[in-house]
């Protein structure tokens, strides 16, 4: 059982033996947590790099299942080069010391997205990274990277095409179960909460399909700058909630 602080340090009540079994991040906000300190936006993305370290522990610590964090989109690649070069070597160095650290954190780990642009030892690191965690068991942090949520519906829908004219599969028998197979996040349960750091109030095509009955948490506290405290506040007010999908 992880060690808690009491009720009264410990802030938002929280029902530890009832978490949403995944919890999902839009992590936003590093460029204007840059901005408003003079520093370079490269410098919010270390800063944003640490707070996902920090955050994908501490879920691990409270016994959240799965964490799936939104690193990097298809739409990524039009900011500058110098931006982009830098949260790539942000992403080498993370999955560096992931690796170093993982037989003792034992945190699984995946992918979600296009990873084929990616350099060849980017790629590497990932397929490290995936067969060291295989076998794991607890929390799994899901990294969504090159990933855009249309083209993953795009590609499932290709996929899908194919094995139907392959023979393989009948367009008139498709159920949800068998496209969500198709999906990049084939084999994890859809997010329950959706958090949006940054005060902006869209999805900005972040799994379209899956969070179709995900609660959604929105905060004006930018990426850097959020805690473990902001992370409880946005699950305790899930629990407060009543999800009815689609019933009375």
């Amino acid at each position: 059982m992880p060690f808690f602080k009491s009720k009264e340090e410990q802030g938002p009540k929280v029902d530890f033996e009832h978490l949403p079994r995944h919890v999902a991040i839009i992590m936003d906000g590093n460029g204007r947590w840059a901005k408003r300190r003079g520093l370079p936006r490269t410098a919010g993305h270390a800063a944003g790099a640490e707070t996902f370290r920090r955050i994908a522990t501490y879920c691990k610590e409270i016994g959240l299942d799965y964490l799936t964090v939104y690193a990097f989109s298809t739409e990524n690649w039009k900011r500058p080069a110098e931006e982009v070069s830098a949260i790539m070597g942000l992403l080498k160095k993370y999955l560096l010391e992931a690796i170093g650290k993982m037989e003792r954190d034992r945190v699984k780990m995946e992918f979600f997205g296009d990873l084929s642009p990616l350099t060849p030892e980017l790629r590497e690191l990932i397929e490290r990274t995936r067969e060291i965690s295989r076998h794991y068991e607890g929390c799994q942090v899901n990294i969504c990277l090159n990933y855009g949520g249309r083209d993953e519906i795009l590609r499932a829908a290709r996929d899908f095409a194919r094995d139907c004219v392959q023979g393989k599969a009948d367009p008139d028998s498709l159920t949800e179960e068998q496209f969500s197979e198709k999906l990049f996040s084939k084999g994890v349960p859809d997010p329950d909460l959706i958090i949006r750091p940054s005060g902006e109030l869209r999805l900005s095509n972040f799994l379209l399909w899956q969070a179709a009955y995900a609660e959604f948490y929105f905060t004006d506290v930018l990426w850097p700058d959020f805690s473990n405290e902001e992370l409880l506040r946005a699950i305790a007010d899930f629990q407060g909630r009543k999800r009815r999908y689609g019933g009375v």
